[in-house]
Parts: structure tokens; sequence; C-alpha cells
């Protein structure tokens, strides 16, 4: 069986995690930091901050920026759970807006017509790891400024609403010469296993605020409150005679630790040349076998302006439905090969649907997600296996059309 997304972990890796084990520090430590400095350099923004999930990293950025009962977030319907589940925690309303036919992305037209007197926060989703247009959001809150309701001390400096990019998907993509992470207010990283760049478990929040705040204090105050609002963390606390403490408000426990930041380190060493390299050869695989079938509609991954980290291939099959793409899965399946779908979109769960969200009032989404098809990509996928993906995916679908 052909795995749909395995990580890659091979001797180089190893041997990092094996010096910090060895190294008498394992948790929140110099590799930490020293992640965060180079994730800072290649995305070109402001400060970052490492994680225990990207999921952490939006929460926690709501919860800074003051979100609670009564605020609404407006967010793309065609996402997965977490991007939604953070805004719950906060006591909001998550408000769903459609997506594009062309690139699963939220509409910006959608967006302009979500923004009320109570929207603080808008979280666009980097779908497969081709951006969202930004500039087109950057626009909107400040087109909008006059309906935002400032009530904390962030949302009065900023004096607008912020944008949150829910970026797990597109570390290393490029927006008119900007990598993400620089592209918008506050970015979002996922290094789950799954992902491009893994540390197993882990995320970033990366830090681009304007010039009204000081990034660097933004920080400070993050690290904070991701560990238990202590002042001073472990690492801090072993210079001579630093070892006391406070406890300065309820925070969160959500650091990243030392073995995770190993990975990544050398995940990011090799990034742009090594990884990102092989995912846009099996793309390009992909693009060049599926495009002589009229049946199949390929992702978008570049334009004059984007061009994606190539973290899904996610290929839409025209004119099914979504029981004709569960039967072509199964086939797809019987020949050995795992495939996935990307999403199934949020109104459509169980919890959503009990608070009264309704899958039709996002036609689009639906389209897309009832077509949708994820096929394998990952570092060690050989020649071989992408002839194979590709010869069970034609097999299957005209099996079934």
């Amino acid at each position: 069986m052909i795995p749909f997304s395995p990580p890659h972990i091979d001797q180089k890796i190893i041997d990092e995690v094996t010096k910090v084990l060895r190294s008498g520090w394992i948790t929140t430590g110099p590799r930490t930091k020293l992640f965060e400095k180079e994730l800072t350099k290649y995305c070109g923004n402001k400060a970052t901050l490492c994680l225990s999930s990207a999921t952490a990293g939006l929460e926690i950025m709501l919860r800074w920026f003051g979100v609670k009962e009564g605020d609404e977030v407006i967010l793309p319907a065609y996402t997965y759970s977490a991007t939604a589940n953070v805004i719950i925690h906060c006591g909001a309303t998550p408000v769903f807006v459609d997506v594009n036919a062309s690139d699963f992305n939220i509409s910006i037209e959608q967006i302009e017509k979500a923004i009320t007197s109570k929207t603080k926060v808008i979280m666009p989703v980097d779908f497969g790891g081709h951006v969202c247009d930004y500039n087109a959001i950057n626009a909107l809150v400040v087109k909008h400024k006059n309906k935002f309701n400032p009530q904390t001390v962030e949302q009065k400096t900023l004096n607008r609403i912020l944008i949150l990019s829910d970026s797990a998907h597109s570390l290393g993509a490029w927006y008119e010469g900007k990598r993400t992470g620089s592209l918008t207010d506050v970015s979002v990283f996922s290094f789950h296993a799954v992902k491009n760049l893994t540390t197993a478990e882990g995320g970033a929040v990366a830090l681009n605020l304007p010039e009204q705040f000081d990034n660097d204090a933004v920080y400070q105050t993050l690290c904070i409150k991701t560990l238990h609002g202590q002042n001073r963390d472990a690492l801090s606390k072993t210079q001579k005679g630093n070892w006391r403490y406070d406890i300065v408000e309820a925070g969160y426990k959500c650091n990243m630790t030392d073995i995770s930041a190993a990975i990544g380190l050398v995940e990011l060493e090799r990034y742009d040349n090594d990884t990102l390299k092989v995912r846009k050869h099996i793309f390009e695989q992909y693009d060049a076998a599926f495009s002589k079938y009229d049946w199949a509609q390929l992702p978008e991954h570049k334009t004059k302006d984007k061009t994606s980290c190539y973290h899904l291939y996610a290929l839409r099959i025209k004119g099914i439905t979504e029981e004709q793409r569960d039967t072509i899965i199964k086939e797809i399946f019987d020949c050995d090969v795992s495939v996935n779908v990307h999403f199934i979109p949020v109104p459509m769960m169980s919890f959503y649907k009990n608070l009264s969200y309704n899958i039709e009032n996002y036609p689009v989404a639906f389209d897309n997600y009832s077509r949708e098809i994820s096929l394998p990509v990952y570092y060690d996928l050989n020649e071989d296996q992408v002839k194979t993906v590709i010869d069970a995916v034609i097999k299957s679908v005209e099996k079934c059309l």
C-alpha cells in the first residue's frame, strides 16, 4: 500500500534529536529560540513564537486580541475544524463564508458581505499551500475601518479588524515576491507530522503587526501567555541567582520543546533546496498525466503573482457527485494507493450543524469538496510509485464515470 503522507525522518534528524536527548536540555531552550530566529529570517516577518501546535497559535492570538463572547470572526467554510474550534473556545461566533471555485481559498466578495460592527478578526486559510489574495484582504480591513468597534487596548491600538492567517499549509509559499509570514498582520504555521516541514507536532506564530506595535514586546507577552503566565522560562532561570519567578496571569501551556525544534532546524535548512523541489516535481508529474483527461480539474498552484509550496495535490473530478467521488476513492484504495479528502467543510460537522450552520449556504465549498481527491505527495514517493498513483486514479475514475 502506498501511504498518503508519511514524514521524512532520515539519519540527520535522528542524529540531531539524539544530540538534544544527550544535552540535558529537552524542553524549550536554545534550539527552540534558534528555530524561532531562523523562521523569522526565512519568512521575512518581525518576530516568531514557536508553540506545540498551530491550533494553540491561532487561539492564543485571538485571546491576545481580546476576542470574546459577542464578537464575530470571519473564516472560510472550507477548512479544518481547528480554525473554527478556536473561535468557539474564546466564546465568539464563527462567521463562515464561501470560497473560490478556482483555488479553494476564501472569497473576498463573501468576506466583505460578512463584515459587521461585531467583526474583530478575519481568518483566511491558505489551502493546500496556495496563498489567499492578501492584498485584497489587507485593503478590506482598511476600507471597513469605520465599522470596527474596539474594546481592548490591542484593538484600540490596531483600530481595525485583525487579519489572522491560518497558514498551516503554506510555509514557503510566495505572493508578489514575499513569503508567507510577511503577508499580513499575523500568520500561523503548522509543523504537524503530515506537513511539508514537520517537528512531529508543533506550530509557529509569525508576528508581522504594523508599526504601532512593538512586535518583540508582543512576542515577550505571548511567551508569558503560553507558559502558565510565568514571567521567566526555564532557560532564563538557569542564569546564576535568577531562580525567582512570578505568575502574572492565568496562562496556558503550549510551548515547543527543543526536541521538536531540533527536527525543525534540520527541515528548514533543506526546505527550499530539497523538500520543495521534490514536492514540485511530484506535482508536475501529476499535472502532466491528468491534463490529458477532460474529467480532470487540476489544482491551481502557480499564477503570475503566487507560487504554492506544494502541500496538497487536490484533484477534482468534473461532473460527479459526492457519492461517485466516494466510490472512486474506494476503487483507488483497492489498487493499494492511499488518498484523502481535504476537507469536509466545517458546517457539515455534527457540532456545527447543531449550532444551525447549513452547508447549503456555502454551495461552492460543497461543490469543491464533493469532487475532491487528495493524492499522495511526500518526500520519499519515488517515480514508480507516482506512476502507480496515476494509473490507479485513471483506472478508478474511468471505471466509475
